[in-house]
Parts: structure tokens; sequence; C-alpha cells
């Protein structure tokens, strides 16, 4: 028997406070009249707070990475940069989504346990050594992500979605659990080091190759890439705008970690078979998101076939192997979720009871209504399409050098190919906002938060920022994985 060793609390310490918190959120929320709700608003936001100061603090003396619980945890330069930002786009959802759900009377206690719960599981999943925690970890965010997506018993949208989510999702789960037993099978071991130090003892390599395809399948599920991407615009057009808004940014940051931890971090020596296949998924990704987004009229639809599209994008830079490639991957999934945070929040911060505002044609007008919020959606538009010089054209432009380097210059011009096709549907967004009139009056109220103002400007000015002075950002990638 292995004894515990009381230093490993200290690598988990975060998840252990985030958990701490998250139960007493959940007592106190008992308590509390419903009137009194935003108390349990602003614990949830001081804990995530607080549980990415900690992550910082511990930051400098891991940087080198160390193991907790026997290799099941790694506490290393990867998952303290995808902790941060899993946390901060979990705390701007939780802004954006305050209004829209009180205004729809489903501001309940619910809401913020799922979101501490999911970024529980996202934590954990990007810090995993071992299969056991990789699943344990993403069937805690599925878990509550299936709950958040079916939030509003009212609407049998939302109830489809969510059911279409957990059907697949749970397909999904069963992929990678048979991958991953073939993988057991075949080395004897769950912790993925020791997975990756046996491959040249195992027996029967073909078992490998046939977890492999298994894991890649579930993987390509999870991320939502092509052609495995069927519930993908269906739960982000069913789920309330404001759980869109999180299952559609801080997941996709888990999602680039899985793939990092089980695909480089177990499966490394296969790494010659995966990144064919993953090419294959990107080319895909591209052709399917791209091509089909211009066919949406439904604004949150759109923004899901894009998803796909930029899956496909960050792909680019596992197709290299290189550490030089997961960097720039790491890089981009940053870079859209920061976006698609502002994208997906614009629609919930716009909309109101009875008038949901996801329509692309709900957004006409919206420059001489409040020229402000026209520009931060502009913004979020051109960054999602890579238009130089915000955030998002710096991450295409990393993932595209990454694959090149890698010898997919092939890979690189269909990507860039499908991203000036992607141009098209996000300047009809911006074409509607400054060139078309409203077609009634009071279509788009304007909101009355002044916190919830000032959160979704900063989050759209970042990503000027974050364009013009994108290098420390990017060094800080480079660092996690030794580049």
């Amino acid at each position: 028997m292995i004894p515990f060793n009381p230093a490993d609390l200290i690598a988990i310490q975060p998840e252990l406070v985030l958990l701490g918190a998250t139960c007493a959120i959940l007592l106190i929320d008992l308590f509390i009249k419903p009137s009194q709700r935003d108390i349990t608003h602003w614990l949830s936001i001081a804990t995530l707070a607080l549980t990415s100061y900690l992550v910082w603090r511990g930051a400098p003396e891991l940087s080198s990475g160390v193991t907790a619980f026997n290799g099941m945890l790694l506490h290393d330069g990867i998952s303290v940069v995808l902790k941060q930002f899993i946390l901060l786009t979990s705390g701007l959802s939780l802004f954006y989504a305050r209004n829209y759900m009180r205004e729809r009377s489903l501001l309940v206690g619910e809401l913020y346990l799922l979101v501490l719960f999911a970024t529980l599981g996202m934590m954990l999943l990007v810090s995993a050594g071992s299969l056991i925690t990789v699943y344990l970890g993403l069937e805690l965010l599925a878990l509550s992500s299936y709950a958040l997506v079916a939030m509003n018993r009212d609407s049998a949208s939302s109830a489809e979605a969510a059911i279409k989510y957990f059907v697949l999702g749970a397909l999904a789960s069963g992929l990678l659990l048979y991958g991953m037993s073939m993988i057991y099978g075949a080395t004897g071991s769950l912790d993925l080091a020791t997975i990756t130090g046996k491959f040249g003892q195992v027996e029967h390599p073909g078992w490998l190759a046939f977890g492999l395809v298994f894991l890649v399948c579930g993987i390509a599920f999870k991320v939502g890439a092509a052609p495995f991407h069927m519930w993908l615009p269906d739960v982000y057009h069913g789920a309330p705008t404001a759980v869109t808004v999180f299952i559609g940014s801080a997941p996709k940051i888990a999602a680039f970690g899985l793939a990092y931890r089980l695909l480089e971090g177990g499966l490394g020596p296969l790494s010659g078979q995966w990144t064919l296949m993953l090419a294959i998924l990107a080319v895909a990704s591209l052709a399917v998101g791209n091509v089909l987004a211009i066919a949406q009229s439904n604004l949150k639809r759109m923004l899901a076939y894009s998803t796909i599209s930029h899956v496909g994008f960050m792909l680019l830079g596992f197709v290299g192997g290189t550490p030089a490639g997961y960097s720039a991957a790491m890089f981009y999934i940053i870079s859209y979720t920061m976006t698609a945070t502002v994208a997906f929040g614009m629609i919930a911060l716009l909309a109101r009871k009875g008038f949901e505002c996801e329509e692309i044609d709900d957004f006409k007008g919206l420059n001489q209504r409040s020229p402000w919020y026209a520009a931060i959606m502009g913004i979020a538009m051109f960054s999602l399409a890579g238009v130089p010089p915000l955030f998002g054209f710096f991450a295409k432009l990393l993932v595209l050098k990454a694959a090149i380097d890698a010898g997919f210059l092939w890979l690189a011009i269909v990507a860039i190919v499908f991203a000036i096709i992607g141009i098209y549907y996000y300047l009809r967004v911006v074409k509607v906002m400054y060139f078309d009139a409203a077609a009634e009056e009071t279509a788009l109220p304007l909101p009355s938060d002044v916190a919830l103002r000032w959160v979704i400007s900063i989050n759209g000015l970042a990503l000027i920022v974050l364009g013009l002075a994108w290098g420390p950002l990017f060094d800080w990638c480079n660092r996690a994985f030794g580049v």
C-alpha cells in the first residue's frame, strides 16, 4: 500500500479550496432568499479569484513540475496557464449570466454550484497524470454541463439539447473508456508516464494502435471536431445563452488539456500515427465549420459552427507533435475562448425576457442605438476572423507557422483558404450592425447593469491590447512547454 504524503496536499491546494468553498456556498445558498441571490454570485466570483491566486502563488516554485498522489496529478507550467484561463473565463461567464438568468427566473444557486463543480473538473483534467484522473475530471465537467444545458425546464429546445448532449457525451465517454482499457491491457498501467515508458516492452503493439483510434475519436467528440461535431450546434442553440457563454469557452481550454495529456503525455511514441489522424480531423473541421456557418441565420448556431472551424485551427498545432506546436495551440485556444466570451456575452447582454436577441437580424442597427456595443461586437467578430492587429490574427499566424515548420505546408494552405471563406459570415454580422436599419425601434434594449457593462467592455478591449502586446502571453505559453 502506498503511504500518504502530506506534501501532496500542497500541489492540490487550489482544487481543495475550490471544492471546500463550493460546498460552503451550497450550504449558504440553502438559507438565503431568492432576492438575496447576489450573495451566492459574489461568493462564487470570490472563490474563483481566490483559487486563481493560489494557482498563481504555487506557479514559481512548481515551474519545473511536481507530481502528487503517486503521479495521478501533475502541477506544472502547462496546468498553471490552463487553470488561470479556465478560472478567468468561468468568472466572466458568471458575470454575463446574472442578469440574463434573473430576468427568466433561472438565477438559482444550482447555476453557480454547477459552474464551480465543472471548473473543478476542468482543473483536475488539465492536471491529470493518470487515465483515472482524466476520466474523473472529464465526467465531473460533463455531468455538470448536461445539467446546465437543461437549466430552463420550461423550454423544449433546452430539454432536447440536454438529451442530445447527454447521449452523445455518454457515447464519447464510452469510446474513451474502451480506448483506455486497450491501453491498460497492453501496458498494465494507468499512469501516463509509465505507459509512455513501456512502449518498447509491449507484447501486443496492435492493442495500442486499437486503443489510440478510440481515444482520438473520444477526444474529437469532446472538442467538437468534425465529423464528431453533431451535438455542438444544437447544444449551443438550445441552451440558455448564459450557459452557452460558459460551455463555449472554458471547456475548450480543458479539451486542449485532455488532448495534450492523453496524446503527448501518454501516447507520445505513437505520434507518427495520431498526428496524421489529427491532420484529417483538422481539414474536416475547417471545411464543415466554415462552410456550414455561412448558411446560418441564428447567431448562436453560426458561432457554434465557427467553433468547429476554430477547433480545426487548434489541431494545426498538434500535427507536428512538437513543444513549439503545442505552445501555439495553447495560445490559439486561449485567444479563441477570450473572444468567444465577448461574442456570446454580447448576445446575453442585449437579450431580455421574451426576446433572445440570437438571430443575426436582431443586431440590425445596433450602431445607431449604441456605437460602443456595436464596436465591442465588431472587435469580437474581426478577432474571430483573424483580422490584424487583433488577438485572433496572431493566434492564427502562430499555429499556421507551427504546421509549416512541422512539414504540413499543404495543411496550412487548406487552413488559409477556409479562413478566407470564414471571413464572410463574420463580416455579415458587422454589416448588419452598421449598415442595416433596425426592424423594430425597441428591438435592442441597452443593459442597466453597470458591472456587466464594464466587464464586457474590458473583455472586448483586451482583444485589442493582447493583439498589440501578445508577446508576454506567448512567452508564458512557450515557457510552459520548455520552448
